[in-house]
């Protein structure tokens, strides 16, 4: 019998203590809550995954991971990419994009984390080494918040050490927006990079009025300005703005970035691997990223994106948020601005069970 072969598969929710109300341009997010997927081998080796969930569509998820889980039961966690031929066979039916993918990535990660584990090493070691640490930036800046509330937060990410920091825009009104660049600018000095983005909530007139108003404060790049699929509006707003422009976090293939490199219209590739649905899916996107000149600068989970980006030429760093650190063990390292990966096996970090309840197997 295969020691290595998956002979149960688990699943959890688990809620950020930092968890409040927040918004940006598009959506209301009442709570900060994670999925966490946990596989384990005949040998007993644990392997751990998570996504971000928030409060959206909690039935839907559950089911999703229920389906996939039954699918990955007796792989081997080193065949990773055997189990997404499979899964991409058994979701053909209803499609590939959506929530499947984010089922997908959940146990391709925990895969991946067992497999690593069983070979005693980091992730990261796998892959080849192209760098020691990457940059990491302080991200929020919440449409919600307060303009104390905003100062307060970049300007203690300052005092931690960022040299970067991200906030929302996409107020009604542009002046809105102008304002809390300016406040934040003032704020974190001249050094600090600042970053902003729009989740898709500005329409191409307000992204052009917005970039260009944006750049007079050294606005450093523009995220999410449009709809992530109005590919034209893209490579009109590269043409006309001095702000490099960054996306790529809701999309689950490779076809986006293809069609943004082929109008030249995208500075900045953000990857989210749970969207993507496996480590395999993000390596492919920095690799076709990288034949275009793109840097890779990923979306959301710096817990997997630090170690992959070490393994990547085009790396230009990591976002970070602290939701998840406090109820896991060894959060991702920083120093001086920079992230460095765990060193122990696997991703090199776990949920710590106290904060994890069990989600209902039907």
């Amino acid at each position: 019998m295969n020691p290595n072969q998956i002979c149960s598969v688990d699943f959890f929710e688990a809620v950020s203590p930092l968890s409040r109300p927040i918004a940006d341009a598009t959506h209301e997010i009442s709570e900060i809550k994670f999925v966490v997927t946990r596989v384990e081998t005949r040998r007993g080796v644990v392997g751990d995954a998570y996504l971000l969930a928030f409060h959206y569509s909690p039935e839907a998820i559950a089911g999703a991971l229920r389906d996939v889980r039954d699918l990955a039961m007796g792989f081997d966690v080193s065949d990773t990419g055997a189990f997404l031929a499979a899964f991409e066979r058994e979701a053909e039916y209803f499609g590939h994009a959506g929530i499947h993918r984010w089922a997908q990535g959940s146990i391709n990660i925990a895969m991946w984390d067992a497999w690593a584990r069983t070979l005693e090493q980091p992730v990261w070691r796998l892959f080849g080494v192209c760098h020691q640490r990457v940059p990491l930036y302080g991200s929020g800046g919440w449409l919600s918040y307060s303009i104390e509330e905003l100062l307060d937060e970049v300007r203690g990410y300052v005092k931690r050490g960022f040299s970067a920091v991200k906030i929302k825009v996409g107020s009604p009104e542009v002046e809105q927006d102008i304002e809390r660049l300016r406040k934040v600018r003032e704020a974190v000095g001249p050094r600090v990079r600042i970053m902003m983005d729009a989740n898709q909530g500005c329409s191409l007139a307000q992204a052009l009025e917005l970039s260009r108003r944006a750049a007079e404060i050294g606005i450093h790049w523009f995220e999410e300005p449009i709809h992530h699929q109005d590919f034209d509006g893209y490579q009109t707003l590269r043409r006309s703005s001095a702000i490099s422009l960054a996306m790529g976090e809701r999309e689950f293939d490779l076809v986006p970035l293809r069609e943004l490199c082929a109008r030249n219209a995208i500075d900045l590739w953000q990857p989210d691997i749970l969207r993507l649905g496996s480590v395999e899916a993000w390596r492919a996107s920095a690799a076709l990223a990288a034949a275009h000149h793109v840097p890779v600068l990923p979306h959301y989970y710096k817990e997997y994106d630090v170690p992959l980006l070490m393994t990547v030429p085009n790396a230009y760093g990591s976002e970070s948020f602290d939701w998840v650190d406090p109820i896991i063990t060894n959060p991702i390292r920083m120093k001086d601005g920079y992230a460095y990966p765990n060193e122990g096996p696997g991703w090199g970090f776990r949920f710590k069970d106290e904060h994890l309840k069990e989600i209902a197997s039907r």
